[in-house]
């Protein structure tokens, strides 16, 4: 599954030794979505991933993720577990292009004469 959105909180690292001996971390993001009526998603990325898939706030991102849940003691909890975090912000704005000079315009400027009144305008109002 995919949802895109911008970053609005990063969640202190987690980390910790496992009951077999490895150890292991896990990094948590609050991403909302740009939709008409916006909605908050808290997700977490594990592992070797935290590194290879930084993100900060304010960062528009395309998360793709997997749903788990768990039954614990009666009750169950849902896992919004991301696998891959793509950073769009970059996409949208041309990536590692320069930018363009203000000097330079994509259309000539119009000239006034072809927005005002002119001499040989014989229409009767």
């Amino acid at each position: 599954m995919e949802i895109k959105g911008k970053i609005i909180h990063v969640l202190p690292l987690q980390s910790g030794i496992s009951k077999a001996g490895n150890s292991w971390k896990k990094q948590e993001y609050v991403l909302e979505t740009e939709e008409q009526y916006p909605r908050k998603v808290c997700f977490n990325i594990f592992g070797d991933k935290v590194d290879q898939f930084p993100a900060a706030i304010g960062d528009d991102v395309v998360v793709s993720f997997d749903l788990e849940s768990r039954e614990f003691n009666g009750r169950w909890y849902t896992d919004v577990r991301a696998w891959k975090i793509e950073k769009t912000a970059g996409m949208a704005q041309g990536g590692d292009m320069p930018p363009i000079p203000n000097d330079i315009a994509p259309f000539p400027p119009a000239s006034d004469a072809a927005f005002g009144p002119s001499s040989n305008d014989d229409l009767p109002f």
